[in-house]
């Protein structure tokens, strides 16, 4: 038995810090883990040593400014991790081991919105024939990490809001899925986990506070405040699109007037183009059209840019992020979005906070929620499972 303050106690804690760093970044240097640790050189070089010749990471000789360095990563054996992501028209579902790489992907189109049960369905056999194919044992599977399009409520683990996916009223996604699967599953929106894909493998990596914006039929915000997402204490932290730009504006779902989302969101900008555009307009076309030269869909874009850029400017105010990441088809239409954004957040926001802020396009694009989703995993699971492992599991997976 551990006694509190003993040196196998110590140790112990000292074995779970390391741990938890390697497994949050991916891989590190020795000298890496030490900074990141406040542990020794010399405790460091022990640690990994142990933990080498237990199984759970991985050493590799590389280099770090052109100096000698070893690369410490988790085992490639030690366990996999499952990203679902639920957008409001795809289902996409990554398999991932805990050095942070992606063994296997896919995404297939599906109406969410519809029904919760054909939803779940899917999600289960995508996931099980994903697994099969990669060859990987079933009790391997340490979790699952599930992105929803809509706020959860923290209290019951239900939608926030039916307003946006009324097929799913009363469902609890986490426990649903973690029925189905025999594993552990952690939910979040599909925003929060957009910006922790971002933060961990994409354009947030190396900063501390971001805002992760994501513009699809709807508006959200996943807001890191150093290094941690911020739910707020009713898990609905981040509804940037209900930032009132106009309260004479069009009504929005939310029961409002002039919401930010009622001037960017798919569903109210693209009327705007039906006149003088074919049938079938989605906001992918418009982006590329607009890139291609077209108008009216430049116009378009470039006005949903400047009002993201107003919502922006009262985050800057409020929280002083130093770095804006803009996810979503809107993204690759690069400067043309970016740039009026800039320019609302100038006119906004307090000069200190515009200036210390960035504004940059996300690197993942669609992948970004169901990265976030294997990275939830990542940060919700314990250290204990990996040091623990060699104890007997008490749920088989996938039952």
């Amino acid at each position: 038995m551990e006694t509190p303050g003993s040196q196998t106690s110590l140790h112990r804690a000292n074995l779970e810090r390391v741990v938890r760093a390697v497994r949050m970044a991916g891989s590190l240097t020795q000298a890496e883990i030490a900074r990141t640790t406040g542990l020794s050189a010399a405790t460091v070089s022990n640690i990994v040593r142990e933990l080498k010749d237990g199984g759970t990471v991985e050493v590799i000789s590389t280099s770090a400014g052109g100096r000698r360095a070893r690369s410490v990563s988790l085992s490639g054996d030690a366990g996999i991790v499952i990203g679902v992501d639920f957008g409001h028209t795809h289902l996409r579902v990554a398999v991932g081991n805990l050095a942070h790489q992606v063994l296997a992907e896919e995404a297939e189109p599906l109406d969410v919105d519809a029904s919760s049960a054909e939803g779940f369905d899917r999600a289960e056999h995508l996931v099980k024939r994903l697994v099969a194919a990669s060859g990987i044992s079933q009790d391997k599977v340490i979790g699952v990490g599930l992105g929803v399009p809509g706020p959860i409520d923290v209290e019951s683990g239900t939608l926030g809001s039916t307003s946006i996916l009324p097929g799913w009223k009363g469902i609890n996604p986490s426990q649903e899925l973690a029925g189905r699967l025999g594993v552990p599953v952690y939910v979040d929106n599909d925003a929060n986990l957009g910006a922790l894909g971002e933060l961990v493998w994409g354009s947030g990596r190396g900063v501390k506070d971001l805002a992760y914006i994501k513009v699809a039929s709807g508006v959200g915000a996943g807001l890191v405040i150093s290094g941690q997402i911020y739910r707020g204490p009713g898990g609905t932290a981040g509804e940037i699109g209900h930032i009132t730009l106009d309260e004479s504006g069009p009504v929005c779902r939310c029961g409002n007037r002039g919401c930010l989302e009622t001037f960017t969101a798919a569903r109210y900008v693209l009327p705007l183009l039906q006149s003088s555009h074919a049938p079938g307009l989605t906001m992918e076309k418009v982006v590329q059209l607009a890139r291609e030269g077209d108008p009216g869909c430049r116009r378009v874009i470039v006005d949903v840019g400047r009002h993201i850029g107003s919502g922006v400017a009262t985050l800057c105010n409020l929280l002083n992020p130093s770095r804006v990441v803009l996810g979503g088809d809107l993204a690759e239409a690069g400067e043309l979005v970016l740039g009026p954004i800039r320019d609302s957040v100038s006119r906004y926001a307090i000069p200190s906070a515009a200036r210390q802020l960035s504004v940059l396009p996300g690197a993942l694009g669609g992948r970004a929620e169901v990265l976030g989703a294997l990275a939830l995993v990542l940060n919700e699971m314990g250290d204990s499972t990996l040091l623990d492992s060699a104890l007997p599991a008490s749920t088989p997976a996938f039952t």
